[in-house]
């Protein structure tokens, strides 16, 4: 994996591992690798991991079993994809229906080019 330099690193590793429980990659209750695995693969720091799991662990994705690992929690990818549904429409949505509006393009001519924009 090639990082992002204008992104913290250990935020990279928990969007990673977001996207692996959204495309179904990693299930509920899946033990995910471990942070010495992760260490190994990114070849990054250990406390640059663990911030990324911890992340995931304080949202409720993730949860840890001591002695065991951690697993993917029950209900992860609902989660994830309703907060990326949320975040899109934030950052994208509103803002293009804002100039839509200046532009004075209507809601139908928005649909109109979104359902032409599937031939590119």
């Amino acid at each position: 994996m090639t990082f992002d330099e204008n992104k913290p690193i250990f935020l990279q590793v928990k969007e990673q591992i977001e996207d692996q429980i959204v495309n179904d990659q990693l299930k509920e209750h899946e033990q995910i690798p471990s942070t010495t695995q992760l260490v190994q693969l990114y070849k990054i720091n250990h406390l640059t991991i663990s911030k990324g799991i911890n992340l995931l662990v304080e949202n409720g994705i993730i949860y840890k079993k001591r002695g065991v690992g951690m697993f993917v929690a029950e209900n992860a990818k609902d989660q994830l994809l309703k907060e990326r549904k949320e975040t899109f429409l934030d950052q994208y949505m509103r803002p293009m229906l804002e100039e839509a509006e200046k532009l004075g393009i209507s809601r139908e001519e928005l649909i109109s080019m979104m359902k032409g924009s599937e031939e590119l």
